[in-house]
């Protein structure tokens, strides 16, 4: 059996990897020699421009302000999407007791994991749509129509959510966090299923409370699911083309005055607005690389001794 078993695998994988090689990493390679170029994108001719394209990156005051925003999405979706999320799952997992007086789910717990999970099914699209309607800059919408029903705001002064500078990151942040909540509660309701109630029953004899059994028992047991939920938390906090770009105002969104640029709406807009391919191509490189460096890093940062149990 042994005989045959590397063209056996080779056989299995040369497929696969020539896929992998001609659609992803081709393109890769494509788009950092064109990034090296004065391409415009329709035109058959560019010429070789060296690493101009990287230096004008960082003295462009859009991009950069783009960049500081996606650092900003990435420090704050991830921490609250995955703090709501495990409180959650600890609620509806672990959060109330049986009637024998053990560990049990608050009552209503299988319905509560439908209802935060519905928005998950929503396509971005829809969720645009939705939110636009939430964040209506009259008093028909349903957030200002919900503060003018408390008193506090003015019929004649509604608050323009997605065109306040100071208000439309955290109206961003908002939508992804109530998107993805859903997702990693059941992640990590499935993650802490295979925890034994054992654990958590000694802990409760034992005088052990909510809090105290959270921070010592299922925190530490379900570290490889944060972790996990994590770098994928920060890939989305890198895009968020598709939100801003529906949302913002703007051409490929990133309004009121750049107060919403992401790195992807300022190289969309390079690409297919302004012509400048190969400009956009450069900032294409330069998100690759701060996301591979995002995913290092929180992958070196959040990792310790694997807990068994």
């Amino acid at each position: 059996m042994r005989k045959g078993q590397y063209k056996f695998v080779t056989g299995f994988l040369f497929i696969p990897v020539a896929l992998y090689l001609v659609f992803v990493i081709w393109p890769y390679i494509q788009t950092f020699g064109y990034s090296l170029t004065d391409w415009k994108g329709q035109s058959q001719t560019f010429s070789f421009v060296g690493l101009d394209n990287y230096v004008a990156l960082f003295e462009d005051d859009v991009f950069l302000g783009a960049v500081w925003h996606n650092i900003l999405f990435l420090v704050f979706i991830p921490v609250i999407t995955i703090l709501l999320a495990l409180f959650l799952a600890f609620m509806v997992n672990a959060g109330g007791r049986s009637k024998a007086g053990g560990v049990a789910g608050v009552a209503g717990s299988k319905f509560y994991k439908i209802v935060y999970f519905f928005p998950q099914v929503l396509s971005l699209a829809i969720l645009a749509v939705l939110f636009g309607a939430v964040y209506r800059s009259d008093t028909g919408g349903m957030l200002n129509g919900f503060l003018l029903k408390l008193g506090l705001i003015d019929a004649d002064r509604p608050v323009e959510w997605l065109n306040e500078p100071n208000f439309v990151l955290w109206a961003l942040i908002a939508v992804v966090v109530w998107h993805g909540v859903g997702f990693y509660l059941v992640l990590f309701s499935a993650a802490m299923q295979s925890i034994p109630k054992d654990i958590y029953e000694a802990a409760l004899i034992d005088g052990a409370g909510r809090a105290q059994s959270f921070f010592r028992i299922t925190l530490p047991l379900l570290w490889d699911s944060v972790q996990t939920a994590w770098v994928y938390l920060g890939i989305v906090a890198m895009d968020m083309f598709v939100l801003v770009s529906t949302m913002t105002s703007g051409d490929y969104g990133g309004g009121p005055d750049h107060h919403s640029e992401t790195m992807s709406t300022v190289m969309m807009r390079n690409f297919l607005y302004f012509g400048k391919s190969g400009y956009a191509c450069a900032m294409g490189v330069v998100m690759l690389l701060l996301t591979l460096i995002v995913s290092v890093v929180t992958l070196r940062a959040t990792r310790r001794e694997r807990l068994e149990f």
